[in-house]
Order: structure tokens, then C-alpha cells, then sequence
């Protein structure tokens, strides 16, 4: 007896990747793409009721986002299985993906070949991401590290004076603040500057906020 084919679902607004996705899924024995979507608010209205064992999913879909509509099929098929499909490869967006519930990462670039295998791969259990996004994901906890150790490396009066800096305050109100003197300010200041390998207040508040 046969075994069933695994249904997968397409979401991705241009028509032309829907076509060419259906298309590559339809050509495997063991998969089946049952229905194609253009937007999340469609996929929303629709999947729910036909339950796919998978979905393919585009980041950037008019009306809400693809990262959104992750979230909200979490909650309606929370066995549910999803792949990002996307030409977006930036830590945010992969990070901003996976946080909200998918189970893989590919780029649009990606072969037909690397499209199916990172289909059965999910369906095995593992997670699939390009080579490319999965080097920015190794890369970016090595850099979140090193950003750790260095405001580790701060005393407590520079941690306070960061996070009053990065709060928008000016040296005279930090001093303030802190019982201090401006003069001091401006020494831990220099002294934070160095640390976090940084030459400014923005940049400095940017890397207390894990923006940099």
C-alpha cells in the first residue's frame, strides 16, 4: 500500500514562485502542495481547516507579515510545521522568524533540490536553513557574546552610567543622578568607551541595546 503524500501549503504573494514552488513540491513522489495562498490573511482563512503537515512561507506578503502570520497559525495548527521562504537573509528577520515558530529558514535562491531536502529534513525533525543564513546565525551569537563579556567587563558605576546614558540622559543629569561629579562622568565614560570598543554615546548605547 502506498504511503500518503505529505500535504504542504504554499504562502507567497507573487504568483510566479507560487507556481514554480507547487510545482517542485508536486514533482516528488512523496509530497503533495494542496493548496497555494497570496496572502496571510488568506493562508489565516484557509489552512486551518485543511490542516497541512507543512507550509512554505514568504516573509514579506501584503497586509500582515509573514513572521505574523507564523505566529497566528502557531496558535490555530500548533503541530504544524514551517519553512521561511524568503530573499531576506538579516539576523533581525531570520531571529524575528524562528522566535515567532519556524522550523527552517531558506532563501529563495535555493535549488529545487535543497527546497525538498530542507522540506524532508523538517518532517525528519531538524531544523533547515541555507548555508548562507546559518553562517549569519552561527556568526551572530558569536558577535552577541562578545558584546556579553565586554559590558560584563564594566564595574557597577559604569553599568549605571551606561544605562542612564542610553536612557537619553546628558552627562549633567547622570551626575546628578548619581551623586556625582560631571569630571567623573566623563571618566567612566572614557573608561566605557574603551571596553566596549566603541568612540561615541551612540554607539555605546547601541551595543547596550544589542543593536550593534
Amino acid at each position: 500500500m502506498k504511503e500518503p503524500k505529505t500535504p504542504v501549503a504554499v504562502v507567497e504573494d507573487s504568483q510566479t514562485t507560487r507556481d514554480a514552488l507547487k510545482t517542485i513540491i508536486d514533482l516528488e513522489p512523496d509530497l503533495e502542495c494542496v493548496v497555494t495562498c497570496s496572502t496571510g490573511e488568506e493562508a489565516l482563512k484557509i489552512l486551518p481547516r485543511i490542516s497541512p503537515a507543512l507550509v512554505l512561507m514568504d516573509i514579506q506578503l501584503p497586509g500582515i507579515s509573514g513572521i505574523e502570520c507564523v505566529k497566528r497559525l502557531r496558535e490555530a495548527l500548533p503541530d504544524v510545521l514551517i519553512v521561511m521562504v524568503t530573499v531576506y537573509e538579516d539576523p533581525i528577520r531570520i531571529f524575528s522568524a524562528l522566535r515567532a515558530g519556524a522550523n527552517g529558514y531558506l532563501l529563495k535562491r535555493s535549488t529545487p533540490e535543497e527546497m525538498i531536502n530542507a522540506i524532508r529534513e523538517v518532517r525528519r525533525g531538524g531544523g533547515a536553513m541555507s548555508g548562507g543564513v546559518a553562517m549569519k546565525v552561527i556568526q551572530y551569537f558569536s558577535e552577541q557574546e562578545q558584546q556579553n563579556q565586554e559590558l560584563d567587563s564594566l564595574t557597577r558605576r559604569e553599568s549605571e552610567v551606561l544605562e542612564l546614558l542610553s536612557s537619553g540622559l546628558g552627562n549633567k543629569d547622570i551626575a546628578s543622578r548619581l551623586g556625582v561629579s560631571v569630571d567623573a562622568v566623563r571618566w567612566h565614560l572614557r573608561a566605557i568607551y574603551t571596553k566596549l570598543h566603541v568612540h561615541n554615546r551612540t554607539e555605546a548605547a547601541m551595543k547596550f541595546r544589542g543593536l550593534q
